[in-house]
């Protein structure tokens, strides 16, 4: 009865294992969906230096990042289109040129515009790179391997947003910033090298061009990149009370609108937002939305704790942060061997409770807290990650066919970097607004007839030399030590807040379809 069965349901025992030439493509994606996210986070560590010398302010100086993540957002739903139009190979070394060229001008860039255009073009090409590597695994590998190359690619996409601040921060100390670019080129060099040994070359259809969904096409980029916009740049203009940012709704909501027309009129959508359909697939995307917001947003505000509050420099928070890809990477070596064996809901169920759990962990910090208090937090934010990732993508991945498999990685992957951006948005927006009121309850709670309060101002205003100024200095000391107080305490909220988004996405895990035992249980064996 076995030889009736699809290749992909036959026992592992009648599956012969990839080749070195199908392990050398599954390199070349990994390699490439490293560099891609390495380079989303490279460049923070060695922004300031970067702002100084091509005259950007500081508000202007975010564009330099934030310009990479709309660039990538916008391209990452037409990789599977354009797989087809140029052909899987093709497409590849086309954004490996690009991304190599891009970086290059970024890393000459003189003023902030030149800056810009590296950087909406070191997206467009990375935003390429991380779909692909997934399609490539599903393309190359057999089924009972595949849990093998998820962990590869699992291990790539968290630890280069992990490692990409303290390698920037290093090379801006030791080196030079110029080289967090210059250093894509030997990677491109390597990557193209492993595409052309490793991936065979497959022919494009340009009859896509004819029968393409443009309405969707122009609608994903006006939909995505207005709101990746919208949210970068909401909580800096106060919302909706900017003319910037209503505008940039409208622009999304046209872009909504288009997509919403090709998904009804074209015959092959630009991504098939249909596949949503399906429970698990759904369950898949709202899972990795809320994972890409807590690891995001997690590196975004442990940096900021303890620069604002420890007085790290960028290396000393790297060196923290990449904790997490440590156990990631240990995480991606053990998950075939616990896929193997578990019920795929109740491994990913369990990740999510371990990430909730390394959230509430930050949630008692204090004034004296430094690297040290977040070193539990990071081991299990990057174990669980893992845990949480690599399953979610087997599953994206087995619930379609083959001809689906890149609509599947542009959805998994859109999801993630959406979910980066709500995230960051948000925790921004909720930290301002509860540093606010716990700087005005401690304000309130500190009565001006207090006899305590009194004596400690006079203590105060006599080290500063008594008098009217001796009293002003004591008065700013205090508010200076409430706000303190008040930052703490909103850096609690945040990651509070967090676990119990985490905790409370954890059952999404039940409508999880099983991966198929060809898929999981090969690596075990």
């Amino acid at each position: 009865m076995s030889e009736d069965l699809p290749q992909e349901h036959q026992p592992t025992a009648t599956q012969p294992n990839a080749d070195l030439a199908a392990w050398l493509a599954v390199a070349a994606g990994t390699l490439g969906a490293f560099m891609a996210m390495l380079d989303i986070s490279v460049v923070n560590s060695a922004l300031p230096t970067i702002q100084g010398e091509i005259g950007a302010t500081q508000s202007e100086g975010t564009w330099v990042s934030t310009a990479y993540l709309v660039a990538e957002i916008v391209v990452i739903p037409l990789t599977a289109w354009l797989e087809r139009l140029l052909g899987l190979r093709l497409f590849l070394m086309a954004a490996s040129l690009m991304f190599i060229g891009f970086s290059m001008l970024c890393g000459i860039a003189a003023d902030l515009q030149t800056m810009i255009i590296g950087r909406v073009g070191q997206g467009l090409a990375g935003g390429a790179l991380v779909p692909t590597a997934l399609s490539i695994i599903a393309r190359r590998l057999p089924p009972h391997q595949q849990a093998m190359g998820m962990a590869l690619f699992a291990s790539a996409i968290i630890v280069g947003p992990v490692v990409g601040p303290l390698l920037g921060g290093w090379l801006t100390e030791n080196v030079s910033w110029h080289y967090a670019f210059f250093m894509n080129l030997p990677i491109c060099v390597a990557l193209m090298v492993l595409l052309v040994v490793g991936l065979p070359a497959d022919k494009g259809n340009w009859g896509e061009l004819r029968e393409a969904d443009w309405a969707g096409i122009v609608g994903m980029a006006l939909a995505l990149g207005g709101l990746t916009v919208l949210l970068e740049e909401g909580h800096r203009e106060q919302w909706f009370s900017s003319s910037l940012i209503r505008g940039l709704a409208g622009v999304t909501l046209v872009g909504a609108v288009l997509v919403t027309w090709g998904q009804m009129r074209a015959k092959r959508p630009v991504m098939r937002l249909s596949l949503l359909a399906d429970p698990s697939l759904a369950a898949v995307n709202g899972l990795m939305m809320t994972a890409g917001a807590l690891m995001f947003s997690s590196m975004f505000a442990v940096p900021q704790f303890l620069a604002s509050i420890a007085h790290y420099n960028a290396i000393q928070s790297g060196q923290v942060i990449s904790v997490a890809g440590v156990t990631a990477i240990v995480g991606a070596a053990i998950y075939p061997v616990l896929v193997a064996r578990l019920d795929i809901r109740l491994l990913v169920g369990m990740a999510f409770l371990v990430q909730s759990s390394a959230a509430y962990l930050a949630t008692h910090l204090s004034a004296a807290s430094d690297g040290g208090v977040f070193m539990v937090t990071m081991m299990l934010l990057g174990a669980g990650m893992t845990m949480a990732a690599l399953p979610l993508q087997q599953v994206a991945l087995s619930s379609v066919d083959e001809e689906n498999s890149g609509d599947a990685s542009s959805l998994y992957v859109v999801a993630r970097n959406l979910g980066a951006s709500i995230g960051l948005a948000a925790v921004a927006s909720f930290q301002d607004q509860r540093l606010d009121v716990h700087h005005w309850q401690l304000n309130a709670a500190l009565a001006a007839n207090d006899p305590a309060v009194q004596q400690s101002l006079a203590q105060r205003a006599a080290s500063y030399g008594g008098g009217p100024e001796g009293l002003e200095a004591a008065y700013r000391a205090l508010d200076g030590q409430v706000m303190l107080d008040a930052v703490v305490m909103s850096f609690n909220d945040v990651f509070l807040a967090l676990a119990v988004l985490t905790l409370l996405v954890a059952p999404l895990a039940l409508l999880l379809k099983p991966i198929d035992p060809a898929r999981a249980g090969g690596m075990a064996h």
